[in-house]
């Protein structure tokens, strides 16, 4: 099974992929930039940034805007394989609450690795999100 551990060699181009989608990054308010990338079962890379607003409820996150194009080039519940999360930040920065809701709907025990330069941990979203809400509660699934 891929990414097992922070510094297997796998993560390298979705690592590369979150930084390149981090200098896109659209955050004139906080200067809180942040890239995430995800992986797709057929090897596919997809690169999203956080967007900032001037009405701050309207921003949306990286991690999200990775799901959304994902989603948009036809990926469905399933197909999501890994996630990686970049910042600058002192502190490794984790999907907020929202951005763990959507990713659970794609991948239930996603592995999530963290990086801002000069650390990383690995994550598994079912321990980020224990207990999740998903289509079993509405008994869709």
């Amino acid at each position: 099974m891929l990414f097992k551990r922070a510094d297997s060699p796998e993560w390298t181009p979705l690592l590369k992929a979150a930084w390149a989608a981090r200098e896109q990054a659209h955050a004139p308010y906080s200067g809180f930039r942040v890239g995430a990338a995800l992986r797709l079962k057929g090897g596919e890379v997809v690169g999203g940034c956080n967007v900032e607003n001037a009405a701050y409820p309207m921003c949306t996150c990286a991690e999200r805007t990775a799901v959304c194009a994902a989603v948009a080039g036809g990926m469905k519940a399933g197909d999501l394989e890994a996630l990686v999360v970049v910042t600058g930040a002192d502190a490794l920065t984790p999907p907020c609450g929202a951005c763990r809701q959507v990713l659970v709907e794609f991948a239930e025990d996603l592995p999530i690795l963290l990086d801002n330069g000069r650390q990383k941990i690995l994550h598994h979203l079912k321990e980020l999100l224990p207990s999740a809400f998903t289509g079993r509660n509405l008994g869709a699934l």
